[in-house]
């Protein structure tokens, strides 16, 4: 058996052993979870406040892009990327009316 070899197996071991739930952590008896409790909030951006060892602190405002899309999870198993949403609704917009392509294109 190589050193390489060694290294990747006692490595996988550790890791083994190390990756054990406590039962404090036991996700079945958690409660109050709540799907999109964030939703709103991450539409508006959010404010990281980053202390810095000298005493200054830098405020930093996060917020998503014109045009950027929020795709929720269930969705999201389904179109994992921009091109596989992209595809998808390029194959809708055959099935809309002339006035409504008429329309959207004029909001270029």
């Amino acid at each position: 058996m190589n050193e390489k070899h060694m290294k990747k197996e006692i490595s996988k071991q550790m890791n083994e052993e190390n990756d054990v739930m406590l039962p404090e952590y036991d996700i079945k008896k958690m409660a109050g979870g709540v799907r999109g409790k964030y939703y709103k909030t991450d539409r508006s951006g959010h404010t990281v406040k980053i202390n810095k060892e000298d005493g200054t602190t830098i405020v930093q405002h996060f917020k998503l892009e014109d045009g950027a899309v929020l795709i929720e999870p269930d969705v999201r198993e389904y179109f994992p990327d921009s091109e596989a949403v992209n595809n998808a609704l390029r194959c809708l917009i055959p099935l809309l009316s002339k006035k409504t392509r008429r329309k959207a294109k004029h909001n270029l």
